[in-house]
């Protein structure tokens, strides 16, 4: 009797070490679906993913570039994709539209988009711009931006220039005199892309001319995976922000890791460009991944003022700051 319930109690047990260790080490396959091509935006996903920052938290994570990155909001909110890098301009619009995407994570902390011109040019404020070509991608809500950006400077805004819709022929067309100046081109990428070839560029920042703060990229999931995996996207963007405050740290030896698994990408441009985000990862207090709700407010209500989204939409509940690094 005794050695049946001796061997009872070891089965017990083994039988629970063996669940636990099964439960542990349950690997989670998920899917992240990048805004563009990867560029120094994204080193410290591909750090995550070298230093085994996922693996770590059991997840095996797919990073991926979509044949059409315009479409991840759509694909992340189907739960084809787990995870997508996207705007908050975006999101918000998106929201607006009954999209049900929520951003986890402040990517980056400022607005990236921004209006250039030639500094061979001499034009040096949105003011100097006054009867003059202005290029842009076709997407509408830069028009809004722009407005504001040269209202801020005592113009009367787009009826005091010429909108040309150049795609995303930004820097060329300028370099062909088509336009005088662009605004929907990053300064983190197309400034120092224009710089390299010989043609520098005088920078006005959207948030320096009038147009509210806002994260340029946030990292999002949609609504129904956060309320029904908080453990998942608890992981996955503690790994992410691990990869990031590395990168932060030393954003050259980011970029070593980029070209790792990129081996396409233009070091030229991306060696600067991390240079330049390193200060813009960081959030409230040095954190990265923070959102404040005032950031989220104030753009908000900049856009429904615009009409660029419904009035009724709640911008408190686009995003959560429970995942930023603490």
């Amino acid at each position: 009797m005794k050695n049946r319930l001796m061997g009872f109690i070891l089965l017990t047990v083994l039988a629970c070490l063996n669940f636990s260790c099964n439960n542990s080490t349950e690997i989670v396959q998920v899917k992240l679906a990048l805004d563009w091509y990867p560029n120094a935006n994204h080193i410290g996903l591909y750090i995550a993913q070298e230093k085994g920052y996922f693996e770590d938290e059991n997840l095996e994570v797919e990073i991926y570039t979509p044949s059409d990155p315009s479409t991840v909001l759509q694909t992340v909110a189907s739960g084809a994709d787990e995870f997508g890098m996207n705007y908050q301009p975006d999101v918000l619009i998106a929201r607006s539209e009954g999209v049900p995407i929520i951003s986890v994570l402040g990517m980056v902390q400022h607005p990236l988009n921004s209006m250039m011109a030639l500094q061979s040019s001499g034009n040096k404020t949105p003011k100097d711009l006054k009867g003059k070509k202005v290029g842009y991608p076709g997407i509408p809500w830069n028009e809004d931006a722009l407005n504001t950006m040269l209202e801020s400077d005592g113009l009367s805004g787009l009826d005091d220039i010429e909108l040309v819709n150049v795609g995303w022929e930004l820097g060329s067309s300028m370099l062909s005199e088509t336009v005088d100046a662009i605004i929907g081109a990053y300064f983190t990428h197309e400034s120092i892309l224009l710089k390299n070839e010989g043609h520098p560029v005088n920078v006005m920042r959207m948030e320096e001319w009038g147009v509210p703060d806002y994260y340029e990229l946030v990292m999002v999931t949609s609504e129904d995976y956060l309320s029904e995996n908080p453990d998942v996207v608890q992981k996955f963007t503690r790994a992410v922000g691990k990869g990031y405050t590395d990168a932060i740290s030393d954003p050259q030896a980011g970029v070593d890791i980029l070209k790792k698994y990129a081996p396409e990408i233009d070091e030229d441009i991306d060696r600067p460009g991390a240079d330049l985000l390193q200060d813009l990862w960081k959030g409230k207090n040095g954190r990265f991944g923070t959102q404040e709700e005032v950031r989220w407010v104030s753009f908000s209500n900049w856009m429904k003022a615009r009409g660029i989204i419904d009035v009724n939409l709640d911008p408190k509940a686009a995003f959560t700051d429970k995942f930023s690094t603490k």
